[in-house]
């Protein structure tokens, strides 16, 4: 091959790349994932992706939580840019499960932020939360399986995703470094007298 045929290919490819979503052409696993923005929860290396080669579409918030916003972006890249697949990944030793919700709302309280008249949106301004549900928005949790587990449940139900894409939830253990499925912990079945049933 030619240095300019070399070059057309390589252009090509940049162009392809660059025009993909005017191209109408998807991630390459078709796959969003919404996960934790906690730095100890690599996203990349949990699923075997490569997020700068354009493997997925990936969401991180607070959490690894469902939110409106998440909801939102889930709805375009599954009915508008092609992903047939939906990951959701939770993990161990959580931020969001350090502390209450109502621990958190008065601390910015004591800051002097009026957490009952509070703008969301910039484009919506007319979105704002009623008195005392701030801490319901906040969204801190105790059990990761539970809020995972249900988060699956709720996704897969949602009106705006569509019902042929594939939905699953996983827990990233940060003590061991892999991931697992909610309520599914392997050190519970490892073979000890307890794991067998023995007394």
């Amino acid at each position: 091959m030619s240095l300019q045929q070399q070059l057309e290919v390589g252009f090509k490819a940049h162009e392809s790349w660059a025009l993909r979503r005017q191209l109408r052409i998807p991630n390459n696993r078709r796959l969003w994932v919404c996960a934790c923005m906690d730095e100890r929860l690599p996203v990349d290396e949990a699923l075997g992706i490569r997020g700068d080669r354009g493997d997925a579409h990936v969401f991180r918030n607070a959490g690894g939580l469902i939110t409106d916003d998440a909801i939102r972006s889930a709805m375009l890249t599954c009915n508008f840019f092609g992903t047939q697949e939906i990951v959701i990944i939770n993990h161990t030793e959580c931020g969001m499960m350090s502390a209450n919700a109502e621990t958190l709302v008065n601390a910015l309280k004591q800051k002097g932020i009026d957490v009952d008249n509070v703008q969301l949106d910039p484009a919506l301004p007319e979105l704002r939360l009623g008195k005392g549900a701030f801490s319901k928005w906040i969204k801190m949790f105790d059990d990761v399986d539970a809020i995972c587990a249900a988060q699956v449940e709720y996704v897969r139900n949602h009106p705006l995703i569509p019902k042929d894409v594939a939905v699953s939830g996983w827990i990233w253990e940060v003590e061991t470094g892999h991931l697992r499925k909610p309520h599914s912990r392997v050190s519970e079945k490892v073979n000890t007298s307890t794991a067998m049933g023995a007394k």
